[in-house]
């Protein structure tokens, strides 16, 4: 067990910490739109997570799961869209609608 996960399960048992404090913050990450592709292609999440797309081509693009869940609509260039994540865990790989050979995964675990 690592020790900072040792101190918070002892804080929290000891009754020095909250739950909140002791529970792992999310995260936000950059996918970035360039040159035709999603970078990085695979992103491991976890639910809570926010994850940013970032368009820095000239063209428009989306990020649209193949599966529902989510779909930014069109993210013009030098614009951003934001995505909380879900708690449902698995794969969900997605795609840009206007260019359908750009395709990306989101891992959550």
């Amino acid at each position: 067990m690592q020790i900072a996960t040792f101190a918070a399960a002892l804080g929290l048992m000891l009754g020095i910490i909250g739950p909140s404090a002791a529970a792992s913050k999310a995260k936000t990450h950059t996918v970035t739109i360039e040159e035709m592709r999603f970078q990085p292609a695979m992103l491991v999440v976890a639910p809570g997570d926010t994850v940013v797309w970032i368009n820095k081509d000239l063209v428009a693009h989306t990020a649209t799961s193949q599966v529902g869940g989510f779909d930014s609509n069109v993210i013009l260039a030098s614009d951003s869209w934001r995505y909380t994540v879900q708690k449902k865990k698995g794969d969900f790989a997605y795609i840009c609608t206007l260019h359908p050979a750009m395709k990306g995964t989101l891992s959550v675990k």
